[in-house]
């Protein structure tokens, strides 16, 4: 699974475009550099039944912001993306590529 497609995985099953989560998670206090991934993980799945390879991705992106390696980028296997900047905004909203 591509990192965008965990992304538009989360926004399917939490109602949030990624950008609204991080906004969630912060208030809740998970923007300080001490946060640790099972602290989000767990989050993620009591409020929304997330998993742990869905809780990663969005911590990555809490932690990192949208830039993701370019390891993928244009490959040809199952984690590949089209970008090295995710979509942040919600499905609706992403230009085609």
């Amino acid at each position: 699974m591509s990192f965008q497609a965990y992304l538009d995985t989360i926004e399917d099953k939490t109602g949030q475009t990624p950008r609204q989560l991080l906004e969630t998670a912060r208030s809740k206090g998970f923007d300080a550099p001490t946060t640790k991934a099972g602290d989000v993980a767990a989050w993620l799945k009591d409020e929304y039944g997330l998993g742990r390879g869905h809780a990663m991705a969005f911590w990555h992106v809490l932690k990192n912001g949208p830039a993701i390696s370019d390891k993928h980028v244009g490959s040809t296997g199952s984690h590949r993306d089209d970008s090295d900047t995710l979509w942040l905004d919600g499905k609706a909203t992403r230009p085609v590529s």
